[in-house]
Parts: C-alpha cells; sequence; structure tokens
C-alpha cells in the first residue's frame, strides 16, 4: 500500500523491448490504450508481441480482428518465428461488410437499441473466453459503423466501460485512415501510442513512437526511434544522460605509446571524450586504434563503430598495432572483448546508434571509438538535432566512465581547414594532427591542442606510423609554421627557456 492508502498500479511487460522503458514500466493492468500507426508502421506486430508474451505468462487473451485475417496474422507470426498457439482469435473479417447496416446499433449497452450481429458476436467471444487481455484491430472499422462523431464517441466509451466491468486490459489498433474532425480518439482512452514511418530522400524507412497521455502513469515524452526487425519490434529509448549517473575513480588511460602519453601528462582521463582532429590519411584512426589495442592488452573491453571504411580494412591495418596479441583483433572480437561494427550509412537512426553504444556499456566496455563523425552526420543528412544527440551520448558515456574517441577529418589535404563539424565544445580532449615536409619528404605531427582535465605539454611532435606500429619523437624545435601548413625549417635551434606552467598549460574555459 502506498502512503495515500491506494494501491499502486500494476504494470503488464508490453512484450516489445524498450517500449516498457518509454512507458516507465509497461502497460498499466485494466488499462485501455489506444495504438495509433500508419499501415505499414508495425501495429499488428506490437499487438502479437504483446499478447504472445502474455500468453507466455500464463494469462488468457483474445485477438478481435475486423481487418487482419487469421491467415494474415499466421502470415506475421512465421515472418518473426512465432506461433498462434494458444491464442484465441475472434476474425470477424468477412462478417465486417454487415458493419454498414449496423449504424444504429452502436452502443454497447443493454438499455439501447438491439446490438448487431458483429457487435454480439464479439461480446459472446469475450463472455466465453473470459480473458485478461483483449487486442481490438478494427477501430476504423467501427467509426465506420458509427456513422457520425457522436455515436462514435458513445459506442467508443461503452466499449471501454464494459471492459473496465470486466477488468481486462485493453489495446486498440487505429490505422487513421479515416476519422471525424470534431473529435480525436485518445481523448476517449486512458492512454494513447502513436507510432509513424517515414522515406528519407535514400534508405530504409525511419521509424519513432511517441507517447501522448498515460492516465495515472509517468511516460517518456518526446520521439522514440523504432525498428522492425526479425523478431519484432525493437524501440530505441531516447537517451537522457541525467539519468544515468554512475561512481568512478578517475584514472590515466595510457596509449602505450611513451611520448604520447608524456604529451598528455599520463593519458587520456576516465571519462572524457577525446577529439582527434586533422587532415585525412594523416594518422587519426591508426592512433585511436593504438588505444584500443592497448585496451585489449590490458584486458578491457572496447567497442570501435566504423562509418568510413569496411570493417575488414579497418583490421587489416590494426594487426600491426597488435603485436603480442595472439590472433589480432579478429581473434578478440570472436572472443567477445572487442566489439567492432560497420555502420551502414543508408541504414541507420540516431537512436538507434545510441542504443547500439549503450547496450555495449553495460556489457562492460570501457573504450569506444567513433570513426568518423564525418559519417555519422552524412549517414543521418535529414535527421535533425545531430548535435543534440551527440551531447546527450557523449554527456552519457562520461557519466559512466567511459573513454569516448571520436574522429574528425578536416577539409584539406595537407593542412586541413575548418571543419563542417564543430563538435570541439565537446570534447574534453583534442588531439591535433597536421602534416609537414622535412627534406624531401611528407610527414605527420601531433599536438595536444586541449586538455580539461588536467596540465598537457604544448609542444609539436612527429608521429611515425611504420609496420612497428606508432612513434611519437621528440619535440620538433627546429621548425616553425607547421600548424599553419607552411613550416620552415630553422635549425636545430634550443628551445627558448620558459617557465614550467607556461610549457604545460591547464586549458579552461
Amino acid at each position: 500500500m502506498t502512503t495515500s492508502g491506494r494501491k499502486p498500479r500494476e504494470y503488464v511487460p508490453s512484450g516489445v523491448p524498450g517500449l516498457d522503458h518509454v512507458l516507465h514500466g509497461g502497460l498499466l493492468r485494466e488499462g485501455f490504450y489506444l495504438l495509433q500507426a500508419d499501415p505499414g508502421s508495425g501495429k499488428t506486430t506490437v499487438a502479437l508481441q504483446y499478447v504472445l508474451g502474455r500468453l507466455k505468462a500464463g494469462e488468457s487473451c483474445l485477438y478481435v480482428t475486423l481487418t487482419e485475417s487469421r491467415a494474415d496474422l499466421e502470415d506475421a507470426c512465421r515472418s518473426h518465428g512465432w506461433c498462434l498457439d494458444g491464442l484465441e482469435i475472434c476474425d470477424l473479417t468477412e462478417d465486417a461488410v454487415n458493419l454498414v447496416g449496423e449504424c444504429k446499433a452502436s452502443v454497447f449497452h443493454p438499455s439501447e437499441t438491439e446490438l448487431g450481429d458483429t457487435t454480439k458476436a464479439i461480446l459472446a467471444v469475450v463472455e466465453h473466453v473470459n480473458p485478461q487481455h483483449v487486442v481490438f484491430d478494427g477501430l476504423a472499422e467501427l467509426r465506420l459503423l458509427s456513422g457520425d462523431s457522436l455515436r462514435y464517441r458513445r459506442q467508443l466509451l461503452a466499449l471501454k466501460q464494459f471492459f473496465k466491468q470486466k477488468r481486462v486490459t485493453v489495446l486498440l489498433l487505429d490505422d487513421r485512415s479515416s476519422g471525424f474532425d470534431d473529435i480525436q480518439p485518445e481523448s476517449l482512452v486512458g492512454a494513447n501510442i502513436v507510432m509513424e514511418r517515414f522515406l528519407p530522400e535514400y534508405g530504409k524507412a525511419r521509424r519513432r513512437l511517441f507517447v501522448t497521455k498515460v492516465r495515472g502513469a509517468n511516460f517518456r515524452e518526446g520521439y522514440n526511434d523504432y525498428e522492425i526487425v526479425d523478431g519484432g519490434v525493437i524501440v530505441h529509448p531516447r537517451l537522457v544522460a541525467a539519468e544515468h549517473h554512475e561512481r568512478f575513480e578517475r584514472t590515466s588511460y595510457e596509449s602505450g605509446v611513451a611520448a604520447l602519453d608524456e604529451m598528455l601528462e599520463g593519458g587520456l582521463t576516465t571519462g572524457t571524450t577525446t577529439l582527434l582532429l586533422g587532415p585525412a590519411g594523416v594518422g587519426k584512426s591508426t592512433v585511436a586504434m593504438q588505444y584500443v589495442a592497448t585496451a585489449l592488452r590490458r584486458g578491457e573491453r572496447a567497442a570501435v563503430y566504423t562509418f568510413d571504411e569496411v570493417i575488414d580494412t579497418l583490421f587489416d591495418r590494426s594487426e600491426k598495432l597488435c603485436r603480442g596479441l595472439p590472433g589480432g583483433p579478429r581473434k578478440y572480437q570472436a572472443d567477445g572483448q572487442l566489439h567492432a561494427k560497420q555502420i551502414d550509412a543508408a541504414e541507420l537512426t540516431a537512436g538507434a546508434f545510441a542504443y547500439e553504444v549503450r547496450r555495449a556499456v553495460e556489457a562492460g566496455t570501457k573504450l569506444i571509438v567513433i570513426d568518423s563523425l564525418n559519417g555519422y552526420m552524412n549517414a543521418m543528412p535529414e535527421e535533425r538535432f545531430l548535435i543534440t544527440h551527440l551531447h546527450e551520448l557523449f554527456a552519457y558515456l562520461n557519466q559512466q566512465g567511459v573513454i569516448t574517441i571520436m574522429v574528425v577529418a578536416q577539409h584539406g589535404l595537407m593542412v586541413g581547414g575548418l571543419s563542417e563539424i564543430d563538435v570541439s565544445y565537446l570534447a574534453d580532449t583534442v588531439l591535433l594532427f597536421r602534416y609537414f615536409e622535412a627534406h624531401g619528404e611528407i610527414r605527420q605531427a601531433v599536438s595536444v591542442f586541449k586538455k580539461r582535465t588536467g596540465i598537457h605539454q604544448r609542444t609539436v611532435r612527429e608521429l611515425r606510423i611504420t609496420e612497428a606500429g606508432v612513434t611519437v619523437g621528440e619535440p620538433l624545435i627546429g621548425f616553425r609554421g607547421i600548424m599553419t601548413g607552411t613550416p620552415e625549417y630553422v635549425g636545430e635551434t634550443k628551445m627558448i627557456a620558459q617557465p614550467a606552467t607556461l610549457r604545460r598549460e591547464i586549458h579552461s574555459q
């Protein structure tokens, strides 16, 4: 009992992964739910997941259908590997033509005129089965039966009262194919869920759902992406970083390259986001994979999401970084310690990607690499608020004590102009990569541009990537202009004497 003396509401699992999180526990038992969805949005799949899950829990269920025949339901189940055994089905699709002539008998109450044959059949099967859960697939046909908004409202309210007396949890399905302008169906039910489907200019359909109301319970507001896959509908609840705070000890995370760790005064800090910024081919992805290889050596789990190259190419060029790791990165992926996934640019939604990353973190991943943010943004050009998605994702990862490394390619070959993706403010640490020319050879340089969590060196050092792996040299004190892209060799001059506090500055904003 609650402090007010009222019995706490009981929740029923929806059977749809992620939907219970959106509903803050599931469907209220004895609730009267409306599921609105355009054709092809997956409402029948959600309804089947719900009742089949309740059957497995040992509860009786009834599926009343005026739109999908039994054969149609069996086909839907077969496509997902399900079976309808044990589910009571009231198939009235063949009798639906009778609805046109029954518009005057539209209220489920004995004091009204005699009910039509279809209505009698529904009442009879409910009385016979005495179910605990009912799916009513045919709200559009109910509107046709009513003929006008007044009869429709009275009939729906009477249906609600009938099931309330029977203490039944009800899920109404509505395809929104027809309706009355002066009445909204969600005003007549206790809860309303809306599923939407739209096609981008390129790629597969995007699907999302939102909840407008649940009387007597809280729910997550806003859009939540979902997918229809083999096995049913999966909802990806919108990530809210403020809901995920974990205690962890901040420690330095080494790269395994001594000079690079020296530049960072010990390494990256756990619970921070690092940006690797520079032109294409300068070594950003290789340095990111250097951290992954070090994590694997330490026995920790790591995840890599690549948008720009196929996974085999990533593994092949990472072999040199995995010396001493038997089997290389492929073995660690097979063992489950490394989760590497090639993201299909035409198949992704921002919510699905955040859900994928969250699953990896919940599995114990401590290092995550996103290569690259250019690919992430280009993969979803029609998605709005991607930077907001990234902000929530990075905040969540930081609060979980995860080290996040994101790669961003700048325009230009030798120098790298301004990036169209301005996410530097989201990063706690920024490593800047540049090309320079010396002795007739194109070389690479790396410097620490920013580190919020501590001191760092301000030197520019040469970066070398060979068959032996990644090495970082001594400070390039004989050059000037490397950062501008027009380096000038001025000889082996000594570094100008400066106080240590000027050479290692705390970057604050």
